[in-house]
């Protein structure tokens, strides 16, 4: 692509650019979507192109055309040099964090971080010698008072995905890369549509494509952006693990790419509309939107992000466990289960206070997150109404 149908594109507005991002119609045929590519073997003309590996694809493990096209297409949207596909989100943020560290390093985790990423530190990155160290979320530029000089990698969470804590990115990063630490975001609740993460400052960017990307709830798959300084060394990291997503996943995400933006969109404003009502509901003690003026990081949310997620969490007023699963058992419309971001409406009740380690999680009552989907808001509504009837009198 030449660098003005590049910088063109760069001027398309998100729900325009998902539509077009990745895509060679004339390079297939024609074709409006490409093919799926399934190999390991790739053949070479000759010698001198086998020793000189002077072809666009080399072997399997390093990519298809049919990957490629997704990889082309995520970092067109985030805004980045260098994309590359893992089989889950779990594996994209293996992959960013081994990375951005080494044996020795020391690296700053987000105590709000996804549970399976504190597993992966605790259990991968710290037998491999690295010093894993969480931080408060609402730390701030403040985080410079905790870099060491063997730091090389923080990572950020906004929101975190339960507790949806907002941190200050931008301030963040720029006290991380003055000690020369890498920054790795896991943006998997906004998507690049909704928090530019390369813009704001993000070294590394790992989205789990497994939720809005795919937005059907039948895909496993996972991506890492890299700005210029680390696409190289992102690259060579993927390629030493082999660790690529399959070219059937990878034509489910990008079918599910074309989509997104109004997906998110709708899921935004239907999740706000129940999280408003939720909000004047008794039995409800607090509802952690970012997007409600009454969550305490509104007004980082407002400066940083474009809009919100269909994901946000409830903390209920005091209530026996009992009282909280006859609500959450009986609901007809939402899904009780991991994962957010499909087409369904899902419900998922946690309690963060056994792995904190950096901040405290003792919230009034018992705490539950919500996905909202695709479904009727009224029918949501309904469906939650006779829910908290069962709360009540259980």
């Amino acid at each position: 692509m030449s660098e003005d149908k590049k910088a063109a594109k760069r001027k398309l507005r998100p729900a325009t650019l998902v539509t077009q991002a990745g895509r060679a119609p004339f390079d297939h045929f024609g074709f409006v979507n490409p093919p799926i590519y399934r190999g390991s073997t790739v053949l070479f003309p000759t010698v001198a192109a086998l020793e000189g590996l002077r072809q666009p694809y080399t072997y399997g493990t390093k990519g298809t055309p049919t990957t490629r096209a997704l990889e082309q297409a995520w970092s067109e949207i985030a805004g980045a040099a260098d994309s590359v596909l893992t089989p889950s989100g779990l594996a994209a943020i293996g992959l960013a964090l081994l990375t951005a560290t080494r044996a020795g390093a020391h690296a700053l985790i987000a105590d709000s971080a996804y549970q399976p990423t504190r597993m992966f530190c605790d259990g991968i990155l710290t037998r491999f010698g690295v010093n894993v160290e969480y931080y408060d979320p609402l730390i701030g530029a403040g985080i410079a008072a905790l870099m060491r000089p063997e730091t090389t990698a923080v990572l950020v969470e906004s929101p975190g995905s339960q507790s949806m804590e907002v941190q200050d990115i931008p301030a963040i990063a720029a006290a991380a890369q003055a000690h020369g630490a890498c920054v790795i975001a896991d943006n998997t609740w906004a998507t690049p549509l909704l928090f530019p993460p390369h813009e704001r400052g993000c070294d590394l960017a790992v989205e789990a494509g497994t939720k809005y990307l795919a937005g059907h709830a039948d895909l496993l798959i996972g991506l890492v952006s890299a700005n210029a300084k680390w696409a190289k060394r992102l690259r060579a990291t993927f390629n030493a693990f082999g660790m690529g997503a399959g070219p059937d996943d990878a034509s489910l995400a990008l079918r599910g790419l074309r989509t997104m933006a109004l997906r998110l969109r709708e899921q935004e404003r239907a999740a706000l509309d129940i999280a408003q009502w939720l909000e004047d509901r008794p039995e409800v003690s607090r509802v952690l939107h970012p997007a409600l003026p009454t969550h305490p990081g509104h007004e980082l949310w407002k400066r940083d992000f474009s809009g919100a997620s269909g994901v946000f969490s409830v903390i209920l007023k005091e209530a026996p466990k009992t009282a909280v699963a006859a609500f959450v058992d009986g609901l007809e419309l939402f899904g009780i289960g991991f994962s957010w971001g499909g087409y369904e409406s899902l419900v998922l009740p946690f309690d963060c206070a056994s792995y904190r380690t950096a901040t405290r999680w003792a919230p009034e009552g018992p705490a539950l997150r919500f996905s909202i989907g695709l479904e009727d808001v009224a029918d949501l509504k309904a469906d939650l109404a006779a829910g908290l009837d069962r709360l009540k009198v259980s």
